[in-house]
């Protein structure tokens, strides 16, 4: 028996939870789940403070007093002006981009040096959402995670795949100070794929 609830489930921007959510719904609909969107820079905090009893989280994390699941990689994406030439490749390489003014937002959540790149002669914009916005305009590209370029989709903007870049994975993280909570238990039986009626 479960107790009540809720579930309060950390999932940093672009995380996709969608699949695991739907599971937690139709196996525990009386027990809600309340989805907490995270900052890369807040999402350890969130977890380690208990505001949260398990989290998407992006890597690298300080994994110190807690538990961790790799869930999945994702495939990095240039960000650039919709007019820019490097639209006029399918993919494109980190040799690609020498010359290219890189915009990194003040919490990237993908760490990649490009060599040969121009550093920006702007301060840093604080979010991807921002950093996605000043790359529109032509003055530089930026480089994230798949699932962020197109959550921040701009008319203004395209997105090419970075063959070498470095994925970024997501992973699900809860504390490690004592016996796991039946409810994350559940969660994470449901992220690993257990039927309702099996057993660890």
């Amino acid at each position: 028996m479960l107790p009540p609830g809720p579930f309060r489930l950390g999932a940093i921007e672009g995380a996709t939870p969608g699949k695991w959510i739907d599971v937690w719904k139709s196996r525990y609909g009386q027990i809600p789940l309340e989805l907490v969107p995270l900052g890369i820079g807040d999402q350890r905090g969130a977890v380690a403070s208990a505001s949260v009893d398990a989290a998407l989280v992006r890597l690298p994390i300080d994994r110190t007093g807690l538990h961790m699941i790799t869930l999945y990689d994702e495939v990095p994406v240039v960000v650039c002006s919709a007019g820019s030439h490097l639209t006029a490749a399918e993919e494109l390489t980190l040799a690609d981009l020498a010359g290219e003014v890189v915009i990194t937002p003040t919490h990237a959540p993908i760490a990649v040096t490009v060599p040969g790149a121009e550093p920006p002669r702007f301060a840093a914009p604080s979010t991807v959402e921002e950093a996605i916005a000043t790359a529109a305009t032509g003055v530089g590209v930026v480089i994230v995670p798949m699932s962020l370029a197109r959550l921040h989709h701009r008319k203004d903007a395209a997105h090419r795949p970075l063959t070498d870049g470095p994925h970024s994975t997501v992973a699900l993280v809860w504390r490690d100070d004592g016996p796991t909570p039946p409810l994350v238990d559940a969660f994470i039986g449901i992220v690993r794929g257990r039927t309702a009626n099996s057993s660890r």
